[in-house]
């Protein structure tokens, strides 16, 4: 869920080429207004690579606009294209609503690593996310180009979800392990302390495999779908 005090929350993800980490280098929060703000993980993701928005230079600023920030609204499709109907119904929209439609499609495009994604902040309520499944090539053996021992898992396979504490990069880390108790996986690291935060709670918590596809790179061969019971 990503309303939290009254407030709606979007993370700006930016994914390393070099090392294939997910930053969570920003936030979007929509209150009456909107407002960015870069978030904690920035400046290590600048160690990686990552270059701050040449709108947003300044690090500590939080910026405010009565609309939505042009360099986020660029990134949505037009609303006078002609198969603009089939977009919205792709996103089960009635009407055109850009943050709604940002939040949904997560505005990636093919020219930058950066993504919109919605967090788990309050783990009181119904969750349900769909997400692909971090860290599979250090144990699907992947080529790095295609994931043929992908295969192996299928969808509509349980998933089960287990915190691993003492995980050296993210102490919120949550593995993924297949019916047969084998690790094929992580919890995205911009979900894991969500995540984590929901198993220490004991909430009732489903996932299995969404879709797999080994034609495709490590980093995407594998979708997961989560839901969280009320």
């Amino acid at each position: 869920m990503s309303i939290k005090d009254g407030k709606d929350y979007l993370y700006l993800i930016w994914k390393s080429e070099k090392s294939r980490k997910q930053y969570i280098v920003g936030q979007l929060i929509k209150n009456g207004q909107y407002e960015f703000q870069y978030y904690s993980d920035v400046e290590t993701a600048i160690n990686d690579g990552f270059m701050p928005l040449l709108c947003f230079q300044d690090l500590n600023k939080v910026y405010k606009s009565d609309k939505l920030f042009p360099i986020f609204a660029s990134r949505l499709p037009d609303r006078k294209r002609k198969d603009i109907k089939k977009i919205l119904d792709k996103y089960d929209l009635e009407e055109y609503d850009e943050y709604i439609l940002l939040k949904r499609s997560g505005a990636r495009l093919p020219i930058d690593s950066l993504e919109f994604i919605d967090p788990i902040l309050d783990t009181d309520q119904a969750v349900k996310h769909i997400f692909y499944v971090a860290g599979v090539r250090h144990y699907l053996e992947c080529s790095g180009k295609n994931c043929e021992k992908a295969t192996e898992i299928t969808r509509g396979d349980q998933v089960y979800l287990k915190q691993e504490k003492d995980n050296a990069y993210d102490n919120n880390a949550v593995q993924m392990l297949s019916e047969d108790g084998k690790v094929f996986g992580y919890v995205p690291r911009y979900y894991s302390a969500g995540v984590s935060a929901l198993l220490e709670k004991g909430r009732n918590i489903v996932c299995h495999i969404y879709n797999v596809d080994q034609n495709k790179n490590c980093n995407e061969c594998i979708k997961a779908i989560m839901e969280v019971k009320k």
